[in-house]
């Protein structure tokens, strides 16, 4: 990386542990709690295995927590896992991890997440607006909110998750005391809903897919290691404060769902969230919980606008990208160009209505970089130890065992993907690869 000019500015070093840890729960916490266990409800049949799956998904997203925290403690740099790979492997490994975030899995995915939150704004509202134009003046808010300084975008965002966690807290609570259950407790009730056999094993896999999905996010507060005042003390601390925080909400509100509806009932919604409000408080908790997933969605975007654009900020310090995304304001200090690209980009696509597509390709290219990130800690230890240097503050639990379960875990959930949804992950794949002659191309430029 270059060094800067000595009058130039800098990222500006202004976020904490609570930061981190709302930075966090921020990135996991979309709107995929309040509408995926009926998903997971159709493929598992009984309450046992519902919230088993919940409950392996929070393991290895804690897993994950603890890989990407040791990660964080050697490379404490701005871009988190753009910087990982980098250092690990080879810079064009890491410019296509950037590359496929920017075109595919961070805008794509905002795309979506705005216009649902769109969607809820208006049904709640009333108001006869086209979604997209309301997703869009959502994203350029949130886009002019960051260009104002790091500050700024981190208090929007962990307010907006407070209020996701009250939220949540909310549905909980109406569920347990002000909803009725759906069936006595049967004590005799079998664990599984089918015999232990490969049909078994694939519908577990097949649940465990949107499991992982909204359990993932974590990583993406990483890009943000270059303005935290301690970054190898509170970025690690925040991912495992957030990761236990968020496991011990999902696994409650799904004990809530499966309480409440049932598991035939909960597989028989697509809006299980709003049901249990329903139950418990009828028409206005219906209400009260849309207002929630709209704050959820929002809150998803303002975490994504805050923390993405480092990474394309790290590729244009690496002189790897346009010279003009690694500019930083002199006053907010934070990379404007950057952040209006990501924002301009992510209104592009919710205005094509592309969103939905572009998000069927995030799955696979996620899980991909997930398995390769966790790598990293290999090649990573022993070139610390080639080198000499100092003992690491955090180490992975359990490593090389844990580690090794999180990447297969991860490229399973890859090869399932191109299994079952073939067409799109390989566009997807295509859309990465494509990065590879960008690489090239700005490579050469750098030489030059």
């Amino acid at each position: 990386m270059p060094d800067a000019p000595p009058n130039s500015p800098t990222l500006a070093r202004r976020l904490g542990l609570f930061d981190a840890t709302m930075l966090v729960m921020g990135g996991i916490v979309g709107s995929g709690i309040f509408m995926n266990p009926y998903v997971v409800a159709r493929e598992l049949h009984t309450p046992f295995l519902i919230l088993a799956v919940w409950g392996a998904g929070g393991v290895m997203a804690l897993i994950g927590a603890f890989i990407y925290a040791e990660l964080a403690a050697r490379r404490p740099h701005v871009g988190g896992q753009y910087a990982y790979i980098r250092e690990a492997y080879h810079p064009s490994v890491a410019f296509v991890y950037g590359w496929g975030l920017l075109l595919v899995t961070q805008t794509g995915g905002m795309a979506a997440v705005a216009v649902t939150f769109a969607r809820y704004y208006l049904e709640i509202t009333g108001a006869r607006i086209p979604d997209a134009l309301v997703a869009s003046l959502a994203l350029g808010i949130l886009t002019l909110i960051n260009c104002l300084g790091v500050r700024a975008g981190s208090t929007v965002q962990s307010a907006l998750m407070v209020l996701k966690i009250l939220a949540l807290v909310a549905l909980i609570a109406c569920g347990w005391w002000f909803a009725g259950s759906s069936a006595p407790p049967d004590a005799a009730a079998p664990l599984l809903d089918r015999p232990v056999s490969f049909d078994l094993l694939t519908a577990v896999g097949a649940a465990m897919v949107p499991v992982l999905f909204a359990y993932g996010g974590w990583q993406t507060s990483s890009f943000v290691a270059g303005e935290m005042r301690q970054p190898q003390r509170d970025l690690p601390r925040g991912l495992i404060i957030g990761v236990v925080g968020v496991v011990a909400l999902y696994l409650a509100v799904n004990f809530v769902c499966v309480r409440v509806l049932g598991p035939a009932g909960l597989a028989a919604t697509k809006t299980p969230a709003s049901d249990v409000m329903r139950a418990a408080l009828g028409g206005p908790g219906a209400k009260l919980i849309a207002a929630g997933i709209a704050i959820s969605t929002l809150g998803f975007l303002s975490q994504g606008m805050l923390t993405a654009p480092r990474v394309y900020y790290a590729m244009a310090e690496d002189r790897l990208f346009f010279q003009r995304v690694g500019w930083l304001h002199p006053v907010t200090r934070v990379p404007v160009v950057a952040i209006a690209l990501q924002g301009v980009w992510a209104i592009v696509i919710a205005l094509s209505g592309r969103y939905e597509q572009i998000l069927s390709y995030v799955v696979s290219l996620d899980f991909l970089f997930f398995g390769v990130t966790a790598t990293c800690i290999f090649a990573l230890r022993r070139r610390d130890s080639s080198a000499g240097t100092l003992a690491c503050a955090f180490k992975v639990p359990g490593h090389p065992f844990t580690t090794l379960a999180f990447v297969a875990a991860s490229f399973l959930v890859v090869l399932n993907t191109f299994y079952k949804y073939w067409e799109s992950s390989s566009i997807g794949l295509a859309i990465l690869l494509s990065g590879v002659p960008a690489y090239i191309f700005w490579n050469w430029r750098k030489s030059r």
